[in-house]
């Protein structure tokens, strides 16, 4: 079961997904400690979400951290970190934090859209190489085909740019109007 939240980041908008972790099967008479931390962390993890909407980031970012020590491998919390350190602008920070949640989920797409946007400017190749991941696991995703299409249109990749502008708004007619007119 999951719960799908919208955040305006930087120049893109990210989706991300938050799961609620299932508890402890029908059968066992108690749940392990590691399901207890599991479910604990769940709580936490929405009520940091529910502080995070509510431009509460301190509080927020106290809650996400206790996440992590009941559950250290959870990404959610990790992206969700990131995404607040992207929006005050500490790209240092974001870029760690979208790192942890892809060493437990190499193919977390909201990390490597929101990290390719850290990157976009001050190193294309990696962040060309980061939406091609994103593609790979999405084609459909026509954010990330069109902010692939920037990039290689500012690498003077014409004939590639046209084409992810092409898949861009094939995915998402919606995104013509932000296809630079020489693309249109």
């Amino acid at each position: 079961m999951g719960l799908f939240t919208t955040a305006a980041v930087a120049t893109g908008v990210t989706s991300w997904a938050i799961h609620s972790y299932s508890a402890a099967s029908p059968d066992s008479k108690a749940p392990s400690s590691a399901d207890q931390n599991r479910q604990d962390a769940d709580i936490l993890l929405q009520a940091g979400i529910a502080q995070q909407e509510n431009h509460d980031v301190q509080g927020a970012d106290l809650t996400y951290r206790r996440v992590l020590k009941l559950d250290p491998r959870n990404k959610y919390a990790w992206y969700n970190l990131g995404v607040m350190a992207h929006q005050a602008g500490r790209a240092a920070d974001a870029r760690a934090d979208y790192d942890e949640a892809l060493k437990i989920d190499r193919v977390f797409t909201s990390a490597l859209f929101n990290e390719a946007l850290l990157l976009e400017s001050s190193d294309p190749e990696r962040a060309g190489e980061l939406l091609k991941r994103v593609i790979a696991a999405k084609p459909k995703a026509g954010t990330a085909h069109l902010h692939l299409g920037r990039i290689r249109a500012k690498q003077n990749r014409a004939k590639d740019a046209a084409d992810e502008f092409r898949r861009a708004i094939a995915a998402d007619p919606s995104l013509r109007s932000q296809v630079p007119a020489e693309f249109r």
